[in-house]
């Protein structure tokens, strides 16, 4: 019986430009979806150059049969169609072998490797940080103010001050600065 060859899509995607951040969650949001299927291997994406509206994307899967179980898929199509109004397709390509995952000569690229989840200890302690501190000084600064009003009340005001902060502020500046740390690479415990 044959060996199944993998294959690699590359396609070009032309985004527009107020839609940058945008299509990065979406791509993102892609590659969530498709580790999911079986024979997935990978993916990434490049730029030709930091403010090029052009986007290269690239999948991996281990035969054509695997890839076209996801390239007919529900949640592939469903995931396709979110992004009508972010991108035209303007090429793809379909390689198999290593050279799909190389860029043409004369690309520069802008790499952003594979997302990794950090463990859910590390979430909860990066928000832990600035949520413990905020909490005090918002309840120090609003308790002269509450002191008389119903604790569900008090509360409710609290958390749709705090709820912003830590969205908008406070936890972006707090992942920047912990990122080294939630994407370290977690050790194999096995190989002790």
């Amino acid at each position: 019986m044959p060996q199944a060859t993998p294959i690699t899509v590359s396609i070009t995607r032309t985004v527009l430009p107020e839609h940058h951040r945008r299509f990065n969650a979406w791509v993102q949001a892609g590659q969530v979806l498709a580790r999911e299927w079986d024979g997935y291997l990978g993916s990434g994406w490049i730029r030709t150059a930091p403010d090029s509206n052009e986007w290269h994307v690239l999948y991996r899967f281990s035969s054509a049969k695997a890839l076209a179980a996801w390239d007919e898929s529900e949640e592939r199509r469903w995931w396709i169609d979110s992004a009508a109004e972010l991108v035209e397709i303007t090429k793809v390509e379909h390689r198999t072998g290593i050279e799909g995952w190389f860029e043409q000569p004369g690309d520069t690229n802008l790499t952003i490797a594979e997302t990794v989840v950090p463990p859910r200890w590390k979430q909860a302690v990066s928000i832990f940080l600035p949520f413990f501190p905020l909490s005090l000084l918002s309840n120090f600064l609003l308790m002269p103010f509450l002191g008389d009003w119903p604790l569900v009340l008090a509360v409710l005001l609290n958390i749709c001050i705090l709820t912003p902060l830590m969205t908008y502020i406070f936890l972006p500046v707090t992942t920047q600065l912990l990122r080294p740390w939630l994407h370290k690479p977690r050790r194999d415990k096995r190989k002790k």
